[in-house]
């Protein structure tokens, strides 16, 4: 077991109302003697939806050691209490920003071939605008690459920080290079030395939202199980405010990952 975000319920303040049943469509509570109990730490996702539906506050979220929230257990599930309870979860996911858990449950539901309600639930990860340019894309190395053509490391797009969703698959169990715009163009070893292995994200300290960016990273230091954590930032004094807001986000959730800092001169030389 390992520690996650799972609910609490004050069986003080519990009065048995069962109003946080139907809004639990994982099926992690049951009213039992009385009482909401959560009944398997396998099927609570810990994302709260029965939280807003208890009048008397009983319900919060807390970390705790828990067995991993299982998705195909929790399906399995679902599917026995029929089309509105399925529904009901996908869109919970959906609504959660659950992107690997909703693709996870589609799928389950066509390997069992159950119709999927409300296809379009499925999470392409769009920016409300809809361009194509934001869509998430897991890259894989080219077939029959010319000896003479450098390959691209890159395993993933967008790589813009204010375009990833916090969700996104290829931030799970990754190494996290979090790169200043200039970077790229001064260091020539970008790819071979700081893209290859690693999941990344580019932002400019000086001319983006850092408060942004702050909840941004947070986000995806609390919704993946990260490795290490990269900031490659340039020498120049306004890029060090890159590295002191990763180094905020990291603090603020409360995980422990290492934290490396590289510095890049203009130059292009790596001085620390």
């Amino acid at each position: 077991m390992s520690k996650r975000n799972i609910i609490k319920i004050d069986e003080d303040k519990c009065n048995g109302c069962g109003k946080c049943i139907p809004n639990c469509p994982e099926g992690a509570l049951q009213i039992i003697d009385h009482k909401a109990r959560l009944i398997s730490d396998l099927f609570c996702d810990g994302l709260g939806a029965c939280i807003g539906h208890c009048p008397e506050g009983a319900i919060t979220i807390e970390e705790r050691e828990a067995e991993p929230y299982d998705e195909k257990k929790t399906m399995e599930n679902i599917v026995k209490h029929g089309t509105n309870t399925i529904k009901a979860h996908l869109k919970h996911l959906k609504d959660h920003g659950e992107t690997k858990l909703l693709n996870e449950a589609i799928n389950f539901l066509k390997e069992k071939n159950i119709e999927v309600p409300m296809e379009e639930t499925k999470m392409e990860e769009d920016l409300p605008c809809g361009c194509p340019g934001t869509q998430i894309r897991e890259l894989k190395p080219k077939t029959n690459q010319p000896a003479s053509e450098q390959e691209s490391e890159l395993r993933q797009w967008p790589i813009q920080l204010n375009l990833l969703p916090p969700s996104a698959p290829f931030f799970q169990d990754s190494d996290l290079l979090i790169a200043a715009d200039c970077v790229g163009f001064a260091n020539p070893n970008l790819q071979s030395q700081l893209i290859k292995g690693r999941s990344i994200a580019i932002g400019c300290p000086k001319l983006d939202n850092v408060e942004g960016y702050k909840e941004k990273i947070k986000g995806i230091i609390e919704m993946n199980n990260l490795n290490t954590i990269t900031v490659a930032i340039m020498e120049v004094p306004c890029c060090y405010g890159l590295y002191n807001v990763v180094e905020e986000a990291l603090n603020e959730s409360g995980k422990r990952i290492t934290l490396k800092k590289i510095i890049v001169g203009v130059d292009g030389s790596v001085k620390g």
